[in-house]
């Protein structure tokens, strides 16, 4: 199938790793010329390498944080005119209620939610004017299904996925789609993490953390990174454009609702 974005461009954020490298690799693929961003140097050219290997097209890189004006204005003077955003970035650690102080909120808020909602403002315009634009932000299944030792990273992705639903509708008509994915469970290291938190927790054995945590999956296994950037490259492409104001779950059908 042909996605029809050859050519485009895309800013795809937190992307020298895990999902963010997944979408990066998934819309080198189609032809889109990239954009990857990280905090880190080495990481960072490690995985436009490593991009590079796989797709055959190297992509431009952005050393900058994200979630600071600061790098939002260099993202930005790097890749003017983007017909594509990727929001994406690593969540908190699960907690207690005694621990999130109000900075610890401020935080959090600040770079879950008003960061890329202040990056979907500035490109937004520009791609309503050339008539195409795609944005994708990755927020989480905790979404839909909140769990409490999580609450510090739901809350302020649930706020975004507000204003991605609220906005989709006013830009539709303009050839701008906006929807989230909500992963979960996908083999990275914040899984890998998570994993080793279980298993301190419930004093066990790593193995025996990970096989707990995929004994609740329907399908029997974590996702991949490379099947995120699937869904969000066909997301991105001409042939997605009459889907908007959506939230994809990517769990292997551990969301039990209906809807």
């Amino acid at each position: 199938m042909d996605f029809g974005i050859t050519g485009k461009r895309a800013l795809i954020c937190a992307s020298s790793s895990g999902l963010g490298q997944g979408c990066a690799i998934s819309l080198s693929t189609e032809g889109v010329e990239v954009w990857i961003n990280g905090r880190d140097a080495e990481r960072l050219e490690a995985a436009a390498t490593e991009i590079t290997t796989l797709t055959g097209r190297r992509p431009h890189t952005v050393l900058a944080d994200i979630d600071t004006a600061e790098g939002r204005a260099a993202a930005l003077a790097a890749c003017r005119s983007p017909d594509i955003l990727v929001c994406n970035s690593g969540g908190p650690k699960p907690g207690r209620l005694q621990d999130w102080t109000e900075a610890a909120w401020s935080e959090v808020v600040a770079a879950k939610m008003i960061s890329p909602i202040l990056l979907i403002q500035s490109v937004i315009g520009g791609m309503r004017e050339r008539g195409f634009g795609r944005v994708v932000a990755i927020t989480s299944a905790m979404v839909k299904t909140p769990k409490f030792p999580m609450a510090l990273s739901t809350g302020p992705r649930a706020g975004l996925t507000a204003f991605c639903k609220s906005l989709a509708g006013e830009v539709a008509a303009d050839g701008v789609t906006i929807n989230c994915i909500l992963p979960e469970k996908v083999e990275t290291e914040r899984l890998a993490q998570m994993t080793r938190s279980l298993a301190r927790v419930r004093q066990i054995d790593p193995a025996d953390a990970r096989a707990e945590l995929v004994a609740s999956i329907p399908a029997g296994r974590f996702g991949r990174p490379s099947e995120v950037g699937d869904a969000c490259a066909f997301l991105c492409s001409d042939r997605a454009g009459y889907i908007t104001g959506q939230n994809l779950q990517l769990d292997g059908g551990a969301y039990s609702g209906l809807v």
